[in-house]
């Protein structure tokens, strides 16, 4: 036998060797997480947590606002569905259900105690996403100032630009955000509009809260 042939049949026998051994051992034992997890749902993470982080816990549903409706593995009953003016959506199966004056849990719990009827163990999430009920107020200096509808992501950019950018002359590292707090004062939240386009302080380009007013000098 010459040398070639020799190298070629010693690694031959050493790749044999190592796949009937520890490697495949190996490889098999790192699949076996993710066949367990298929062959045993219950061994997936609990996606409880997630649920419960999906919303805001205190926010009240009001009339016009826009809710995300998600029942697990019922694409018919997963919908967008807005609360008209009576208060209330309609959704199949539970008919009419009143959602004003609710927190998206409490809409949440509600909907899945009326669909245990129809389905076992539904699994149900609500969300807001438009809170076209409650608004904030952009005054100044701004093209359109007025009152806007607030969403769940608006940001502070997010609402000068709904208003149409600045005025001439507008002080736009004099900008701030009057907020309402829990003892009924008002705070006042300052936003250099400057600074946060050129990357710096990117913390002042905060979400807006119901009833927040901006105020561009």
């Amino acid at each position: 036998m010459n040398i070639r042939n020799a190298k070629f049949t010693l690694a031959t026998l050493l790749v044999s060797s190592l796949a009937a051994s520890g490697w495949a051992q190996s490889t098999a034992t790192g699949n076996e997480p993710l066949r367990a997890n298929i062959e045993n749902p219950a061994a997936a993470p609990d996606t409880a947590t997630a649920r419960s982080a999906a919303h805001d816990m205190h926010y009240v549903i009001g009339n016009d606002d826009v809710l995300a409706i998600n029942v697990w593995k019922e694409p018919d009953l997963t919908q967008s569905l807005t609360v008209r003016s009576d208060g209330k959506i309609s959704m199949p199966l539970i008919g009419e259900i009143t959602a004003a004056g609710k927190t998206p849990a409490q809409l949440e719990q509600e909907i899945t105690d009326k669909l245990r009827t129809y389905i076992t163990q539904p699994e149900v999430t609500v969300m807001v996403s438009q809170m076209n009920s409650v608004k904030f107020n952009i005054l100044g200096r701004v093209m359109k100032p007025g009152s806007y509808s607030l969403s769940a992501t608006t940001t502070v950019l997010d609402a000068i630009a709904q208003a149409g950018g600045f005025q001439d002359f507008a002080k736009q590292k004099k900008i701030y955000i009057l907020r309402q707090s829990a003892s009924g004062g008002e705070a006042r939240i300052p936003f250099n509009y400057k600074s946060i386009i050129h990357g710096e302080h990117p913390e002042q380009n905060i979400r807006l809260e119901p009833r927040d007013t901006i105020v561009v000098p």
